[in-house]
């Protein structure tokens, strides 16, 4: 047994020298969160990313320097899965009941939020949350009623508004969103898609800043509980991709991927039964021309050169969130665990 400890150290040891020192990827800077698992980062102001996790911590990363704060209400630490900046603010969203979104000024220190949308319902589960721009923003989250909880904004974030359900498509029963990664939604100037998972696995869409919705099908694996899109992210208004799979059956390749051509009305499943199976995070990489995406789960890092027709996988260590700094550099979160790497694809 001792011997099997000792081999299982030294695989991983070599595991994090092959990232560390490797040609594919190459760790620049880790930080460590104990107790905290982080799915929503936010890269701002050139390099520096901001972080919001469970157990109401929130932080920032600046050049080494990791700060961290947390925030409570009511002798109640929220679990933050959403994270958004619109230019000039950060705004932090917590999942479940009540649900709290925070408006925080970057150029002050931490401790300084405020809290500008409140939600007391026994349902409320919010997943994800961006801008369009300065003033424009919009939030989403599984359903109270029979239809999406989608808050908008038109004033920076001072003000949320909860759209209703008369003016949204329905649900079906079983349909919601994974707080995954922060990218249930995705956004291109004034179009937004918002991706669902459960008994049905849809996109949601909205040409003009989330007050006009329409929905379309997709082949993505549904019908589970855990089954689904996880993330969305698109290149510009016609063209973008849908990843998720069953979180259940993380192995399995069967439908886990599509893109579209057509600002998300149809979609098409792409490389199927190949690798990557479950994937909770993707991304286009800046400066691909819409060919190059990466794409993260618990299962590793996964890259395409060719639109997903084919992917490689670039590295075992597994991770739930990735962002872009740019072409070469990107921030990658964790359970307990922010990463900074150099890209070298």
């Amino acid at each position: 047994m001792k011997q099997l400890r000792r081999l299982i150290a030294v695989m991983c040891l070599v595991q994090m020298s092959a990232l560390a020192q490797g040609t594919k990827l190459e760790i620049l800077s880790t930080f460590k969160l104990p107790g905290v698992s982080v799915r929503a980062i936010e890269v701002i102001e050139g390099q520096t990313l901001w972080f919001a996790g469970s157990a109401g911590r929130y932080g920032r990363v600046t050049g080494d320097k990791i700060e961290v704060d947390s925030i409570s209400l009511d002798g109640r630490y929220p679990a933050f899965r959403s994270i958004g900046f619109n230019g000039s603010h950060v705004f932090l969203l917590s999942i479940e009941s009540p649900a709290l979104l925070y408006k925080i000024d970057p150029s002050k220190p931490l401790g300084d939020y405020e809290l500008v949308y409140r939600e007391d319902h026994p349902r409320a589960f919010y997943d994800s949350l961006t801008f369009f721009d300065e003033d424009n923003g919009i939030a989403m989250g599984d359903p109270t009623e029979n239809c999406l909880s989608i808050l908008t904004t038109s004033d920076g974030g001072n003000h949320w508004t909860k759209l209703p359900c008369s003016e949204l498509p329905e649900t079906v029963e079983g349909e919601a969103a994974f707080a995954a990664s922060n990218s249930n939604i995705a956004t291109f100037e004034k179009n937004a898609w918002i991706a669902t998972g459960g008994t049905k696995a849809r996109i949601f869409r909205s040409p003009d800043l989330g007050h006009s919705w329409q929905v379309s099908e997709t082949p993505i694996v549904q019908g589970g509980k855990m089954t689904g899109i996880f993330s969305t992210d698109f290149f510009d208004n016609k063209n973008g991709m849908i990843m998720g799979g069953n979180w259940e059956d993380k192995k399995n390749t069967e439908a886990t991927k599509a893109i579209t051509r057509d600002g998300g009305v149809t979609w098409n499943l792409i490389s199927a039964n190949q690798l990557p199976g479950f994937i909770s995070c993707i991304q286009y990489r800046p400066g691909g021309a819409g060919k190059q995406i990466m794409a993260v789960s618990s299962e590793g890092i996964y890259y395409t050169q060719d639109e997903g027709t084919s992917w490689i996988k670039v590295e075992d260590l597994g991770f739930y969130s990735l962002r872009f700094i740019d072409e070469y550099h990107a921030w990658l979160s964790t359970h307990e665990e922010i990463v900074k790497i150099k890209v070298n694809l």
